[in-house]
């Protein structure tokens, strides 16, 4: 079962960018006047060209037989037997092969997230039987423990190292990590540049 972990925030703000510029274009298109059409088109192109990269793009994937790591230009696929340790820190790096590390885009946490998770953590601990909240059934207590001081982000590395932990028992010996670069995000570049050579050129 293929499950995606995504920066959720920079997502939805891209699709409502994506909508915003089709708007425009239409706009651009539909009462075109040159140059000035040209240079806006430009721009936008340049703009949602970095929104896909940045933004759109990028994402972890877990599979049965490996981790996709989405970076914005890269695409590396990571067997869970490769996976020797995983820390977390704003980003979750992933340690493999002879002491290398990818740093995985998405998910991540700010600071706010980081200090908020763990004001989360401290009330959680001072909570005791005379408290005034309400009370938590058995598997709504055991969630709220298991998130309690983490952010989102610690939560997927945990979930990648219990993955990459019972693979290597199971199966022992360390599988080739493959990396590609992503002819997406580069063709999505190449067509921004070229409107802007367009614009520049055209009288």
């Amino acid at each position: 079962m293929k499950q995606v972990y995504r920066g959720k925030t920079a997502f939805v703000l891209a699709w409502v960018w994506l909508a915003f510029v089709a708007f425009n274009v239409w706009d651009l298109i539909s009462k075109y006047n040159g140059k000035p059409s040209l240079v806006a088109l430009a721009v936008l192109g340049v703009l949602t060209a970095l929104v896909y990269v940045v933004a759109l793009r990028p994402a972890t994937v877990f599979t049965e037989a490996e981790l996709v790591a989405r970076n914005p230009f890269r695409t590396t696929y990571m067997p869970w037997t490769s996976i020797e340790d995983v820390t977390v820190s704003h980003a979750i790096g992933l340690h493999y092969g002879e002491e290398q590390v990818l740093r995985l885009w998405t998910p991540m946490s700010s600071a706010r997230e980081r200090a908020k998770a763990q004001r989360r953590g401290m009330s959680g601990q001072r909570r005791g039987r005379l408290s005034a909240e309400p009370v938590l059934s058995k598997g709504e207590q055991a969630a709220a423990e298991a998130f309690a001081g983490k952010t989102h982000a610690d939560w997927v590395g945990d979930q990648i190292r219990e993955r990459a932990e019972s693979a290597r028992r199971r199966d022992g010996e360390a599988a080739p990590v493959r990396a590609v670069w992503s002819y997406d995000a580069i063709a999505v570049l190449a067509v921004a540049v070229a409107l802007v050579i367009v614009a520049i050129v055209t009288p």
